[in-house]
C-alpha cells in the first residue's frame, strides 16, 4: 500500500504545483485551512491526505482533484480505468495502533474535466471515539456494497446496510465506521462546489 502512495507522487506534485503557481506554503495555508506543518508533511509525503483535504488543496490551486491521480494530461470524452489501473492509497488516522481510517481507489482519475470525482472506499472498523470528521464544500453520494457502516453526521448517526445509499452535504462534519468489526465497501462520488 506504501508503495502504491510513493508511485503517486501527490506530495511531488502538490508541491510542484504550487511552486508553478508562485504560491508559499502559507498562502496555501490560507486559502485552505490546513496548518503549514500538515501541508509540508503532504507535500513531503509523510502524510497521505484524505479526500477532503486533496480538495482544498486542488480548489487553493485551481485544479480538480484527478490532477494528483493522474500521469498525463488527456483530452478523452469517455475514459475507462481497469481494475488494474486503479490509484490506491490511504488516509491516516492518529490511532493508538496505528490502523488507517480508510483506503480509497480513485476511479476515474484520467478523465479531465469532470464535476464528479468516483472513488471506491474501503472503511476500517473503528469505535465511536475514534472517528475522525471531515468537512469540506460540495455534495458526496455513498453506496454501499459490503458490510456494515455507521455515518456520523450533525449530532445523528444512521446505520448503512448493504444495498443502501446516502446522499449528503459535505459541508457539516462527518465521519464513518465499519461495524461489527469488518471491513465496509462502498462506491463514494465526490462532487466538490467550485
Amino acid at each position: 500500500m506504501e508503495s502504491e502512495v510513493k508511485k503517486l507522487k501527490l506530495g511531488e506534485k502538490i508541491r510542484d504545483l504550487r511552486l508553478k503557481r508562485g504560491n508559499t506554503l502559507r498562502q496555501v495555508a490560507e486559502m485552505t485551512g490546513l496548518s503549514i506543518p500538515l501541508l509540508s508533511q503532504v507535500e513531503n509525503n509523510a502524510v497521505s491526505p484524505p479526500v477532503a483535504t486533496l480538495l482544498k488543496i486542488a480548489r487553493a490551486l485551481e485544479v480538480g482533484i484527478s490532477y494528483f491521480f493522474r500521469e498525463e494530461e488527456s483530452k478523452e470524452k469517455a475514459v475507462v480505468v481497469r481494475k488494474h489501473e486503479r490509484k490506491k492509497t490511504f488516509r491516516p488516522m492518529h490511532t493508538q495502533n496505528g490502523n488507517s481510517g480508510y483506503t480509497y481507489e480513485a476511479l476515474a482519475y484520467t478523465k479531465n474535466g469532470k464535476h464528479m470525482e468516483p472513488f471506491l472506499v474501503e472503511f476500517e472498523p473503528k469505535k465511536r471515539d475514534q472517528l475522525t470528521f471531515l468537512k469540506h464544500r460540495g455534495e458526496e453520494f455513498v453506496f454501499l456494497f459490503r458490510g456494515r457502516l455507521a455515518f456520523h453526521y450533525d449530532q445523528e448517526e444512521i446505520i448503512l446496510e448493504p444495498g443502501d445509499s446516502l446522499y449528503f452535504e459535505s459541508e457539516v462534519p462527518h465521519g464513518f465506521r465499519s461495524l461489527q468489526g469488518r471491513k465496509a465497501q462502498a462506491v463514494v462520488v465526490v462532487f466538490p462546489e467550485e
